[in-house]
């Protein structure tokens, strides 16, 4: 039986086909338009200036959304999963300056995407488990960027809210037509979206009803607007102390235009490669067997720069940190180990969360002005490079 993310994209693929046939244009945008015409907040109220922001839209349809913010100077990506609503998208707006429309599932798109300042969805986002959505959010997001959507509240028939996070069905009805397909819809009590955004590093500002201007119609929906703290949080991989041969070792920061390589753990941190020096190795040497050992690149040791020592306490541990710059390099990340893997760019001001410990702590060695939350560490920095 398909899941219920096939299930959506193939009624929306459905849609989308049907108002290609109809072949209806619909005006622009000359203002803000949530769920319900003329209810909610407007623009202005919700985004602020969006002037130069890397803005996403999730869900984008027809993508009059994603284009009107594009004219206000919002550098836009409009994700959609569904071909037809895709197609119908770039017909509208085959070169839009400052619009880029792309046929994708959200959270693959968001995995491998650069950070955006901004992600919103006009009531798009509850079509997708938000078990499986907000995870890739989480990191999708810049330390400090927003996240605004709009969710089904109660319907067209007065059924309210779910107290649990489960999917249920609601009715997709064509246009112009009595033909009606079912969907699969996330429709959760205010309480539950905010319970699930804290889980995922994000805090709820604000929760604004948008309700039917008509008395008797009782369709209601709530916009939602969170925010990723603006710091990026570490913590150990697990409760158990490290064991006295992994106390020294390497982190290997591989520093470039895209900014600097982490892969994620098994257990969820977000880490540099490095490891343990063996015996008869230099702090380079290490950091160099170490780097295509996790990660699949070659570097000189001779061209990488030691930048001194981390010291901290485990408990009753002492842990020497060594933190090694590498600015030239040559490969593409891969996944070599099986327990750390994902290996890609993230830029400095966009990290993700959470950080490995001894990773945030070789990062402030970098650049004591990150805006990372980790343990203390005593940094001695290296007088010149050196091994």
């Amino acid at each position: 039986m398909p899941d219920t993310n096939t299930q959506n994209t193939a009624a929306w693929t459905t849609y989308g086909a049907h108002q290609l046939a109809r072949a209806i244009e619909l005006p622009e945008l000359d203002g803000w338009a949530w769920d319900i015409p003329d209810a909610g907040p407007g623009l202005d109220e919700v985004f602020g200036d969006v002037t130069g922001l890397r803005v996403l839209d999730l869900g984008s349809g027809l993508g009059r959304h994603a284009a009107h913010l594009a004219a206000l100077g919002a550098q836009v990506t409009a994700v959609d999963s569904s071909p037809t609503q895709h197609e119908r998208a770039t017909a509208r707006y085959p070169a839009t300056r400052g619009l880029r429309l792309e046929c994708a599932d959200a959270a693959d798109h968001l995995r491998t995407a650069d950070p955006y300042d901004l992600v919103y969805s006009v009531s798009g986002l509850p079509f997708t488990d938000p078990r499986r959505l907000l995870p890739a959010l989480a990191n999708g997001i810049r330390p400090g960027g927003r996240l605004i959507f709009s969710a089904l509240h109660t319907n067209s028939d007065g059924r309210g809210p779910f107290g649990e996070v489960a999917a249920r069905r609601e009715v997709l009805r064509l246009p112009g037509t009595t033909e009606d397909h079912t969907v699969h819809m996330w429709v959760l009590m205010p309480q539950l979206w905010e319970d699930l955004l804290g889980e995922h590093g994000f805090i709820l500002e604000a929760v604004t009803a948008i309700d039917s201007p008509q008395p008797a119609a009782p369709v209601s929906y709530r916009l939602y607007e969170a925010r990723r703290p603006g710091r990026v949080p570490s913590r150990p991989r697990s409760s158990s102390l490290p064991p006295p041969n992994a106390a020294l070792g390497v982190g290997v920061i591989v520093h470039g235009a895209d900014g600097v390589l982490l892969g994620r753990h098994r257990r969820g941190t977000w880490e540099l490669a490095g490891g343990s020096v063996e015996p008869g190795e230099s702090f380079a040497e290490a950091a160099v067997r170490e780097l295509h050992e996790e990660a699949g690149l070659l570097a000189d040791p001779g061209g990488v720069r030691v930048l001194g020592t981390l010291l901290d306490r485990v408990g009753e541990v002492v842990r020497l940190t060594v933190p090694v710059l590498v600015t030239t390099w040559s490969g593409t990340p891969q996944q070599r180990e099986e327990a750390i893997g994902s290996w890609r760019f993230w830029p400095l001001h966009a990290l993700p969360q959470p950080l490995f410990v001894p990773s945030a702590q070789c990062l402030t060695a970098l650049n004591p002005g990150l805006p990372l939350d980790h343990p203390p560490a005593r940094f001695q920095p290296y007088a010149s490079p050196g091994r």
